[in-house]
């Protein structure tokens, strides 16, 4: 019998001051995540595995599973998509979009004994519907938000002298400081954008802007992207000074790829998201330009073009990268091992996730 306990949530204290706060931050989120990249031993004992079942394939795309133990080295972990291997699981993953919109139905109930259910979603609270469904019936939540049992964020950084080994070089991304190129990028500011609609309030943020400052729009609402670009949002923005990394929503943590991307590709980004305080749990301050450090959009866009006219407060944005490395988690195959590896930790909990939908939109 599944018991009936609030669920727990991390909470990160306020920063005293800017440079210390994100180290601190950035320390706890380090310190929280569950990093692939760090070695665990093999497993010896035979009852020390878990099995996960991916109860559906996130948005209807059939992905081949991951061997987790060659990629992560995260070991004891059997993943399998066969829903006959239901009453061996010892967890289900269910991403929400598919039993929130019907295509799925949610496992037969009673569930086998210990076995826990992880809700599963990427999406922001604005585009997570029919929430309410699924109040106490998960028993651990994986989310971008550092507060979810299993935290696997878009993407994060890693000190270079953080334990380096080969897992790390594979997979991370090293930052280059910047370089008198660096500082003389041909071209201003790019955004690429697919999910256009006029009721976003980063839409309203680019009619304004454009009135001020070039803006070049690629994506679905803008021009393809260059063929010379090859189809790497990353390499186009390699060539701009700036980024629009405008989120759709703005909610806890909703920081997605639009952010990482930029800084993969060397550009500044000016964001549009959470608060300045919730960027630097993630970034350091003066990493990206958040649109709310301007009373008017005008003084965002004059504020832009003055670092452009002045490489010595341009590098103040960019200096702070030749000490990080980014990782951007690749879906989905590092989500499942990630909650693979959490459930063979927690378990023996059965704590049900009660007031869903209150926390997320919290």
């Amino acid at each position: 019998m599944l018991g009936h306990v609030k669920h727990s949530r991390q909470t990160f204290p306020k920063p005293r001051c800017c440079f210390v706060g994100f180290l601190f931050l950035l320390g706890v989120c380090l310190l929280y995540l569950p990093d692939p990249l760090t070695l665990e031993p093999l497993v010896s004992e035979e009852n020390s595995g878990a099995t996960l079942l991916i109860w559906t394939h996130p948005f209807g795309r059939y992905r081949k599973l991951p061997d987790c133990f060659a990629l992560y080295q995260i070991g004891g972990c059997t993943l399998t998509d066969d829903g006959r291997a239901y009453p061996q699981a010892d967890a289900v993953i269910i991403h929400h979009r598919e039993v929130a919109s019907g295509t799925a139905d949610l496992p037969q109930e009673p569930r086998p004994r210990a076995q826990k259910w992880i809700w599963m979603n990427y999406e922001s609270p604005a585009h997570t519907p029919r929430l309410w469904r699924f109040e106490d019936v998960f028993n651990l939540t994986m989310t971008y938000r550092t507060d979810s049992d299993i935290f696997l964020p878009y993407g994060y950084l890693r000190p270079r002298e953080h334990r380096t080994n080969g897992l790390q070089n594979r997979f991370a991304h090293p930052l280059r400081a910047p370089s008198r190129l660096h500082l003389l990028r041909p071209r201003l500011l790019a955004w690429v954008i697919s999910n256009w609609s006029e009721s976003h309030a980063r839409v309203a943020l680019y009619y304004q802007l454009r009135r001020y400052i070039q803006v070049d729009v690629f994506g679905r609402a803008g021009r393809p992207l260059p063929e010379d670009s090859g189809g790497s949002v990353v390499r186009l923005v390699g060539r701009y000074q700036f980024y629009l990394a405008l989120e759709n929503s703005q909610h806890t943590d909703y920081i997605t790829e639009k952010l990482w991307n930029a800084v993969r590709a060397g550009a500044i980004p000016v964001v549009l998201g959470p608060s300045r305080q919730n960027y630097e749990r993630f970034l350091p301050p003066e990493a990206f330009i958040h649109v709310d450090d301007f009373p008017t959009v005008r003084g965002l866009a004059r504020y832009l073009l003055m670092l452009r006219r002045n490489p010595a407060r341009l590098r103040q944005h960019l200096d702070w990268r030749g000490s990080y490395s980014v990782h951007q988690p690749t879906f989905w195959a590092e989500h499942y091992c990630t909650a693979c590896r959490a459930v063979r930790r927690n378990r023996g909990r059965t704590d049900v996730v009660e007031d869903l939908t209150r926390w997320f939109h919290s």
